[in-house]
C-alpha cells in the first residue's frame, strides 16, 4: 500500500513538472510573439461619413509600398515616430497615431481630412476639375480614388496666387466655405463658389439659374439671412428662374434682378 501511494506521488509530481514545462514553453512562445509585429491592426476615423482612404491604403503607406515590411519584425528595430512621419508625408492623412497591443499588434490609427470644397482651374479658357480638396484648416488635398465628396466647386483668378488658405488673410474665406459646410441648408443649395482677384464672391446654387454675389466674406450671418429671405419668401412667390442676379452684400439691402 505504501508502495502504491509512493508510485501515484511520483506520478504526480511527474504530471506536475510536464504541465509547468508545457506552461513556460507557451509563455515564451508569446513573449516572443510579442517581441515581433504579429500584425498591423488599422483605424480609419472618417469625418462626415468621408472615407478617401482604405486600410490598404494605409498599410501600403505605413510600408513604403511594401518595400519595408513591418509584420515579423522585431519591435525593437521599429520607431513608432518615423512610421508617423511617413505616414503623414500623404496628404490623405490629417493626423496619425502609431502604438502596439499587448498581442504584438501594430496598431495604426489615422484620422482623414474634412473637405469645404473642391478646386476647380481655368486654362485657356477650358475649366478643368483640379485634383485638390480644401480642408477645414485651409490646406490643399488630393482627391481619392476611392471616393468623391459631396462639396461646392471653387473657382476664380485669386486662386492663381493662393494655393492655400491657411494664413491669416485667407480666414474669412475659409470661414465662409466653414460656414456652409455646417448648414445643412446652404450646404445642398450652395453648388459653386467663384472669387476674383480682390476676393469677392459670387456663388451658383443647386437650384435657380441666378447667380449670388455675397462680395467680401464677411458679415455672413446678415447676408445669410438675407439670402434665406429670397429663398423663403421672395422666389417662391416671384417664380425660381424670374432673376438672374441676387445681391446680398449691402447692409440692409436684397437687390434682385
Amino acid at each position: 500500500m505504501f508502495s502504491t501511494f509512493k508510485s501515484t506521488r511520483k506520478w504526480f509530481y511527474m504530471a506536475g513538472g510536464l504541465v509547468t514545462l508545457l506552461g513556460l514553453i507557451a509563455f515564451t512562445e508569446v513573449r516572443q510573439d510579442q517581441k515581433r509585429v504579429r500584425a498591423v491592426v488599422v483605424k480609419l476615423n472618417q469625418v462626415d461619413g468621408h472615407q478617401f482612404l482604405t486600410r490598404r491604403d494605409v498599410t501600403g503607406y505605413l510600408t513604403n509600398g511594401g518595400a519595408d515590411p513591418v509584420i515579423g519584425k522585431q519591435y525593437e528595430e521599429v520607431d513608432f515616430r518615423q512610421l508617423e512621419v511617413r505616414l503623414r508625408q500623404h496628404g490623405l492623412v490629417k493626423t496619425c497615431q502609431v502604438s502596439r497591443d499587448l498581442m504584438g499588434n501594430l496598431l495604426v490609427s489615422v484620422e482623414q481630412p474634412r473637405p469645404v470644397a473642391r478646386l476647380m482651374t481655368d486654362s485657356e479658357g477650358v475649366r478643368t476639375v483640379s485634383g485638390q480638396y480644401i480642408s477645414e484648416e485651409g490646406r490643399f488635398f488630393p482627391i481619392s480614388m476611392n471616393y468623391t465628396a459631396r462639396v461646392p466647386i471653387l473657382t476664380g483668378p485669386y486662386f492663381k496666387r493662393n494655393r492655400s488658405l491657411a494664413s491669416e488673410r485667407n480666414q474669412p474665406l475659409l470661414g465662409l466655405l466653414r460656414y456652409i459646410a455646417d448648414d445643412p441648408l446652404w450646404r445642398a443649395q450652395i453648388a459653386e463658389l467663384s472669387v476674383d482677384e480682390q476676393g469677392e464672391v459670387t456663388m451658383w446654387p443647386q437650384v435657380g439659374n441666378h447667380r449670388i454675389e455675397l462680395g467680401l466674406p464677411a458679415d455672413l450671418d446678415a447676408k445669410f439671412k438675407k439670402l434665406k429671405l429670397v429663398y423663403t419668401d421672395v422666389l417662391p412667390a416671384k417664380g425660381w428662374d424670374r432673376y438672374s442676379r441676387v445681391n446680398v452684400q449691402y447692409r440692409n439691402q436684397i437687390v434682385c434682378e
